[in-house]
This record gives structure tokens, sequence and C-alpha cells, in this order.
């Protein structure tokens, strides 16, 4: 015996009908459609791939530095490993940022060490070898610019006093750059490029209203 017809079975369902639909409806052209002159976002043509593979690679970020500022340097490697006995052949002061040589001297040392540690197996190495080993016998030492501090006394280092030359000096007084600058045996006279370096020479400081004694004073 036959089994019965469901009277469900030819009834379309709803996948029959969006498959029914989505036939009889043109196909869109993904290449040229725009919303609001703006391309659709569809992805898988040639042209955007292509695009995407011709786009330029973007250039590695710069290195950035270890340590934001001398300080930080100064108190996070320098101090922590390069160590001595301090009183004697080495000098060393807490406020060494009250000390203008020091923190030209520890700058100096910072940029070099941020640039060569970037140089592989050599860099640090030779960074002892050209700027530290020259520079921590002069800034630690006993006639460096800690030379009159403890490590927990600091005490201003003497600065000299000038006085400024009088009007003239610079341009033809007889301490002047001609005046004193190498001969040129043939000619008798300055060198050329002594000359030119006199030239470049800044114009003399404005005169200044100095007070002399009486002789009575004398």
């Amino acid at each position: 015996m036959s089994q019965p017809t469901s009277r469900h079975a030819s009834k379309p369902t709803v996948t029959d009908d969006i498959d029914s639909i989505a036939a009889e409806r043109p196909k869109a052209d993904i290449t040229s459609t725009s919303v609001s002159g703006s391309s659709v976002a569809v992805i898988g043509t040639s042209a955007s791939r292509d695009e995407v593979q011709d786009a330029p690679e973007e250039a590695p970020d710069e290195p950035q530095p270890c340590f934001p500022s001398v300080e930080a340097w100064v108190t996070g490697h320098f101090v922590l490993m390069y160590r001595r006995t301090l009183g004697g052949e080495f000098r060393w002061c807490s406020q060494w940022w009250q000390h203008a040589e020091a923190i030209s001297r520890l700058t100096a040392l910072w940029y070099a060490w941020e640039a060569m540690r970037l140089q592989g197996a050599t860099g640090i190495g030779l960074w002892h070898r050209d700027h530290l080993d020259h520079q921590l016998p002069i800034l630690l030492g006993a006639r460096g610019p800690f030379y009159q501090c403890t490590e927990h006394q600091h005490l201003e280092p003497h600065q000299a006093i000038t006085q400024p030359a009088p009007p003239g000096w610079w341009s033809d007084g007889p301490h002047s750059d001609l005046a004193n600058a190498p001969m040129d045996h043939n000619s008798g006279k300055p060198s050329q490029a002594a000359a030119d370096h006199a030239a470049c020479r800044p114009n003399p400081p404005a005169p200044t209203n100095t007070v002399q004694g009486s002789s009575d004073d004398q």
C-alpha cells in the first residue's frame, strides 16, 4: 500500500521564495555601485586587491629613547651602573643638577648612549671607549665640577670673573686677531685664513662708562 501524500509537500518553503526573488532581480554591479558618492564597502574585485597591493608600505617607527630625560638616565642607569668609592680620587654631588658643567657632560653621555645602544654588538663597547672613559675621570675627578662637594653637601663652585675688552680691542687693538695671527712666510703678513677668521669676529662690545679714581686716591 502506498503512503498517503502529505498535503504540505507541494507548499513552497520560505527558502524557495527567497531564491526565486533573488533569481528574478538583476545582479548588482559591485564595481560601479556607490552610495552618496562613496564606494560601497564591497571587497573582492581585482581592482581593489591591486590597489591594496600597490599601496606604499608604512615606514617603520623611529626608535624611541629608553629614558625621557637626562635626569632619568642619571638616576636610572648612570649611578646604578658606574659606582666608585667617593671621597678621595672620585667626587660626586647629589645635587649634580646644580652644576652646569655636569649637566653638559652627562647630557652628552646620555645622547651618545641612546644612539650607540642601537648599533648592534659593538655599540656600547665603542660608547665606553670613546665617550665614558674620557668623561668619567673628568666628571668624577678631584678637580672636576664636584671638587668642593661631598655626596651629601653641595657647595657652589667658584665662577671666574671677566672684564669687557676696551672698545676696538678686537678690530685694530694690539691684541687683535690679525696682530696675533700666524704669519705667511712668503709675504710676511698674516695669512689669508687668519684674516678671514678675523673678519668673522663679532663686533666689539659697546663702550661702558668707567669711573677712574683721582690721583689723590692712588
